[in-house]
């Protein structure tokens, strides 16, 4: 039962901007994600979104369990990925 895992133009953005080896190592944990998301994402609190720990930087996520599928909404440095516009 592999998930589905999309991601918004915004985390696409992100990663273009970062060096070839950190945007390599931020997908490869995204996508080993893919089997079982409970193991690599943590629920936010006050949040419907979950997150995921990568080094210094974040993944946002929005999981549908029922559709098996991972949204990622947004990549970014932890000290300001879950500011909200």
């Amino acid at each position: 039962m592999t998930y589905e895992i999309i991601f918004d133009k915004e985390a696409i953005k992100f990663l273009e901007k970062l060096l070839k080896n950190v945007r390599e190592r931020i997908f490869n944990k995204i996508m080993g994600a893919k089997e079982r998301p409970g193991l690599f994402f943590e629920k936010l609190s006050r949040r419907d979104d979950y997150k995921m720990r990568i080094g210094s930087y974040r993944a946002i996520a929005d999981i549908d369990h029922t559709l098996k599928r991972i949204s990622v909404t947004k990549i970014g440095h932890r000290r300001n990925v879950y500011k909200r516009i």
